[in-house]
């Protein structure tokens, strides 16, 4: 930031969150989501690979969610990579023109308005289109997790999970997680986490294992839009660059 004056404070942080929190008209209602958590894992537990739920975490959801222009739009971007690290990652034409889609619908709800009014009065953004771009190298600009290929991107991290020396990498996001095991390709095994919260998004942490690599923990919001996930790490991306 090109002044002490334009830093975010914690106080700042905090209010924004709250309002990001208060505007996302796009987040589940408490009918369109049932979970069923079953076991709940001590921490001598989360590290040793015991399924401890039969049942699957989602007992339903309301799939006309997915109908929405984010959500649509979000959806279509999970399945455009290879979740081995060390191998390069090949982007489309097409990829492209979906990460352009999905940028252009979350910059049209009031939540990314909200993000993006509160960057400019710190004097990050000049325009909208300047942080569109900017949000366009964040997320999907690749870099390397291993052997110096292009094999990842924020978005394919925290969204869509990969694989790393046979353990799962990321992977935080509950509509990928709810589409993966409807498949049948995750397998629910407990949670060591569940979040104080009676209404959506709730937060989860949680063990798992997608196509027989592990998760020992992974924290996902449940019921949040999209955008809710999208705007709230920017936020913290650009305020807290490299720090908890």
């Amino acid at each position: 930031f090109s002044s002490s004056r334009d830093s975010i404070s914690d106080q700042e942080l905090l209010e924004l969150s709250e309002q990001l929190y208060g505007v996302d008209h796009n987040k589940a209602r408490p009918s369109d989501i049932a979970i069923n958590p079953q076991h709940r894992a001590g921490p001598d537990e989360t590290g040793d690979q015991q399924d401890r739920s039969p049942q699957p975490l989602y007992k339903y959801v309301n799939e006309e969610l997915f109908s929405k222009p984010t959500y649509a739009s979000f959806i279509k971007l999970l399945d455009n990579y290879q979740r081995a690290t060390g191998r390069e990652e090949e982007v489309t034409a097409e990829e492209l023109r979906e990460q352009d889609r999905f940028l252009e619908e979350v910059m049209k709800t009031e939540l990314m308005k909200k993000l993006f009014a509160f960057l400019q009065g710190k004097n990050r953004y000049g325009s909208e289109q300047e942080f569109v771009q900017d949000l366009k190298e964040m997320w999907f600009g690749l870099y390397s997790r291993g052997d110096g290929e292009r094999d990842s991107s924020g978005f394919e991290h925290v969204f869509s999970g990969e694989v790393k020396k046979g353990k799962v990498s990321g992977f935080h996001n509950w509509i990928r997680f709810y589409l993966l095991e409807k498949q049948g390709v995750v397998n629910y095994f407990s949670h060591n986490f569940n979040g104080p919260w009676d209404t959506y998004p709730d937060v989860l942490g949680l063990q798992f294992s997608w196509d027989g690599f592990y998760k020992e923990v992974g924290s996902a919001f449940i019921g949040c839009s999209p955008e809710f996930e999208f705007g709230l790490y920017t936020l913290c991306f650009l305020a807290r660059p490299g720090r908890a």
